[in-house]
């Protein structure tokens, strides 16, 4: 237990002690809802389906939920989830969560620069004392808390999945916490799936965002926590659903009339929004009149957004307003995520939307126009003085309104523009009948003193249940969640297509008819330069775990759409080929024509739908970020991006480099390709260009790689790196809270998981010339690379336990999690070992055989007892000891080693 006496907090009540640090984590004072919130979550009561209006300040449950951590943690009474894990209905440019989380770890880690008094200092440090106390990182003076961001150039730092002690907020969206959690991940290797799931399944609260605009999503979710209950699960997650508009009722709502009447919040939830409906003679003359309304304001010098439901309106109406000389900016679900992000960094239009643009950034002045699709609609943090917009279902224009006056500033006009009458031919189309519906609820809406219809959060929060109901977007076929599904998606190792095992973009998202399928598109140099042979010998899935597709390079559109701009690029560059990257992550590799060829009936031959394809950067296509295949490639563009993946200070995650360049320093070398195989290496060839043979991919430990153990930057030996790996186990379980077998199994996994690395053949694979006076378990990174020959150490390590003694006198339940610990702790034995690691030069076939065959009968039995995530969980601490053991500093196996007790005296609030 924390003592409290000695913390500058010492003897306040509850609520004083969260007005006091959420001020100091926040810069605000809180609002009521948000102190009846701390006070639920500080009992241990999270409740499930919560709503707030729009304005009220819902991402502060973020700094709640930490400061209910911290009380708890100091009370030493801990039952609230260690991860706050917050989805968002779309990857925005930039969010309200992650501006939340941001300034929070920037306050609480106080840079320097922060105006804070000597006593505010001294509580801010009693708060990290309490924090760094549940984790074992955080006792080494490493940051208590971990944010991580799962979009664009920050995407996914691996920070929260370092240390499952370490408090940490993840933030992503449907698809990238979605997949993860199914076991997925989107962008993942098949190694990390399992370490992901089990993080992300286990000591976790989901906060599903918006949750109303992803129904599909909240059946999954609510699903999996109630099959975790099923299974017994010990460490099961936890659900949340937020929405400012409830399709269903029977959501609690934390507003009473102290926040009607709050001075803030009360202007939010009255601020001025007045709509004026005009119409268009058919969907056709849409854009004209949307673009006639939106110049209305051309003289204002205001701030005016435009919601737009199509990608080619978009076009139409930017166009026009270009054409008249006036500043306007576009924002669209189908720009790549480095020309996103780069909106909310550099772009002075949009910083004149932002409540605080960025400090480099001088918002530009005068009447300013942000043309924006559904990509502005969620979770972004912008406010505008007026909106024109088209009709889209009651749910969506909710969200638009969200997106003016947020603050209760103002006095915005709001400009609905529809058709002049519902299209006879889609009458019975179930989302036409949702926009016409929102129109009547719209024009029912009572009058403002401006003789406009209002608007404003309490009106439109107001409205009867049914008819909001009516006018909802049509929910999706949501397909069933089943045992068996989860069963099979947990088979991570298997990597081919499996018949009882469907992507799981359908259980994100559910089946729209009225949702177009879509297809994401990247540039990447190694699918121009890997060809022919050199395709066999670096396998593109291989290519593709080592360097994953990160956010910021893809850009995604309607597949409907991606196809005909490949079909002009096909034209234009016939003779280039193409990676066609599956849901699954297997690897397709096709010439242009191919991909765009056609059958007999002119449908294409290959399905595109929730793929991604890969081009190399002479194809061409990208103009200010977005698709388009008539564009040829320029050196002023961009297209290989994938080292553009940075840190918080800027510095690379990542990078490649060719012969002649000086190796990143820092970085540790995680592959090396040799592009002409064939060539002596003295030979002159005159066809080569000097310096272009040797293809070196480096990355940034501890920071890039999806393999955390591969972060030794100095060889490490083995047996001190198993001990180190044991004692960071130890302290790891301890601080979990993890009881016998369990923690004993972990512990030892972690003493006995490389035992496989004292084989000549994996010594020689990664260059230890001083074999076998010297076993190392890391090479560095300064030794080159190998072929193994299909040698896996941990398939070897399972052979040598036989043959330790302490293992032996082990009961079976701990044989059985120590063996499967540590044949898993890559990514394999779930369930099995592929067959070309089924191989160990130094025993015989029969027993390489039984070892293999006893793997998946044994994931079986302890996956029935744990349940998927919570046996990914588990065997996910084996894999964190040994990165923690691999870091920098544990080389001799000694130096920044994990504490062995747990701290009862630390300064906490």
């Amino acid at each position: 237990m924390c003592d409290t006496s000695v913390t500058p907090c010492a003897g306040f009540e509850q609520d004083e002690y969260f007005r006091r640090y959420f001020s100091l984590l926040t810069g605000r004072t809180p609002f009521p809802w948000q102190e009846r919130a701390f006070a639920m979550l500080a009992s241990g009561h999270v409740p499930s389906l919560v709503s707030l209006p729009t304005g009220t300040g819902k991402t502060s449950l973020i700094p709640i939920w930490l400061l209910a951590l911290a009380r708890q943690a100091s009370s030493g009474q801990l039952s609230l989830p260690r991860r706050l894990v917050w989805v968002v209905n779309r990857r925005t440019v930039v969010d309200q969560a992650t501006n939340e989380a941001r300034g929070i770890l920037d306050r609480l880690t106080d840079a320097g620069d922060s105006p804070f008094k000597p006593e505010e200092r001294e509580a801010l440090s009693a708060l990290r004392a309490c924090l760094a106390g549940t984790s074992l990182l955080g006792m080494n003076g490493e940051v208590p808390v971990t944010v991580s961001t799962l979009r664009g150039q920050l995407a996914d730092d691996g920070g929260w999945s370092r240390d499952p002690s370490r408090p940490a907020i993840i933030i992503g969206t449907v698809d990238m916490i979605g997949s993860r959690l199914l076991f997925a991940g989107y962008g993942r290797g098949f190694k990390s799936r399992p370490l992901h799931a089990g993080f992300l399944g286990q000591d976790a609260l989901l906060v599903h965002d918006e949750a109303h605009l992803e129904p599909a999503f909240q059946e999954l979710v609510a699903t999996v926590e109630s099959e975790q209950k099923r299974c017994g699960e010990f460490r099961r997650f936890q659900v949340m659903a937020l929405t400012a508009t409830s399709r269903s009722g029977g959501e609690q709502s934390l507003l009473t009339h102290a926040d009607r009447s709050h001075q803030v919040l009360g202007k939010r939830l009255e601020a001025r929004k007045g709509i004026i409906f005009s119409s268009a003679a058919d969907e056709a003359k849409l854009p004209a009149a949307i673009t006639e309304r939106a110049l209305e304001h051309k003289a204002s010098g205001q701030a005016i957004l435009v919601f737009l439901r199509k990608l080619e309106y978009v076009e139409k109406v930017t166009a026009e307003i270009r054409e008249r000389q006036l500043a306007v900016q576009v924002l669209t679900g189908t720009m790549r995520g480095l020309e996103r992000d780069a909106l909310a960094q550099e772009d002075p239009i949009f910083a004149r939307f932002m409540p605080r643009p960025n400090p480099g950034v001088n918002p530009q002045s005068g009447t300013v126009y942000l043309v924006c699709t559904s990509a502005g609609e969620v979770g972004i943090d912008i406010s505008a003085d007026h909106l024109v917009c088209d009709l889209t279902p009651f749910d969506s224009m909710a969200q638009r309104f969200g997106r003016v006056n947020r603050f209760g500033d103002g006095d915005a006009r709001i400009n609905v523009v529809s058709e002049e009458k519902q299209d006879e031919k889609k009458k019975d189309d179930v989302y036409e009948q949702a926009r016409w519906n929102t129109l009547k609820l719209l024009i029912s809406l009572p009058m403002n003193a401006a003789r406009r219809h209002d608007a404003s959060p309490t009106v439109l929060n107001g409205l009867p249940a049914a008819e909001r109901q009516a006018a909802f977007t049509p929910p999706p076929e949501i397909p069933p969640a089943t045992d068996i599904l989860f069963d099979t998606w947990a088979l991570t190792s298997l990597r081919e297509k499996l018949p009882g095992r469907p992507p799981v973009a359908d259980w994100l998202h559910g089946v729209a008819e009225w949702e177009p399928s879509e297809t994401h598109v990247a540039w990447r140099e190694e699918v121009g330069c890997l060809t022919g042979a050199l395709i066999e010998k670096y396998k593109p899935e291989a290519l593709l775990e080592d360097y994953p597709l990160k956010q910021h390079e893809l850009l995604r559109d309607r597949t409907a759409r991606v196809f005909k701009h490949l079909e002009t690029m096909a034209k234009r560059c016939p003779d280039l080929s193409a990676w066609l990257v599956d849901p699954e992550g297997n690897v397709r590799v096709l010439a242009l024509t191919e991909l765009v060829k056609k059958d007999p009936k002119n449908k294409p031959e290959v399905n595109l739908a929730n793929c991604t394809v890969l081009l190399p950067p002479s194809t061409g296509g990208l103009i200010n970020g977005i698709l388009d295949g008539g564009a040829a490639a320029e050196e002023t563009i961009r297209y290989d991006i994938t080292d553009e993946w940075k840190d918080e200070r800027g510095q690379p995650r990542r990078r490649r480099v060719w012969d002649n360049d000086a190796p990143p320093e820092g970085m540790r070398l995680v592959l090396a390709i040799d592009t002409q195989p064939d060539a002596d290496d003295d030979q002159d060839d005159g066809e080569a260009m000097p310096g272009r043979r040797n293809w070196l991919w480096y990355v940034l430990p501890r920071s890039a790689d999806d393999d955390g153990s591969r972060t030794a930057l100095e060889p490490q030996e083995l047996e001190p790196h198993l001990l180190s790996a044991e004692r960071f186990a130890s302290s790891l379980v301890a601080r979990l809270g993890l009881s016998d077998p369990e923690a004993l199994a972990v512990t030892l996994a972690a003493r006995w998981h490389d035992l496989g690395k004292r084989r000549v053949i994996w010594q020689r694979s990664i260059g230890n010339r001083c074999y076998p006076e010297q076993v190392l378990a890391k090479s560095g990174g300064k030794m080159r690379p190998v072929d193994l020959s299909g040698y896996r150490h941990e398939f070897g390590s399972l052979l040598d336990l036989a043959h330790v003694p302490d293992f032996q006198r082990l009961t079976l339940d701990v044989q059985d999690l120590v063996l499967h610990f540590i044949a898993a702790h890559h990514g394999r034995a779930r369930p099995h070992f592929p067959a070309d690691e089924v191989f160990d030069p130094e025993s015989t076939e029969e027993g390489t055989a039984r070892i293999a065959r006893e793997a998946p009968r044994r994931f079986a039995r302890l996956q029935r007892k744990y349940g998927r995530w919570g046996l990914a969980y588990l065997e996910s601490l084996v894999r964190t000891a040994d990165a923690l053991a691999s870091q920098p500093g544990e080389a001799t196996g000694v130096g920044a080693t994990a504490p062995t007790s747990t701290p009862t005296d630390e300064a906490v609030p």
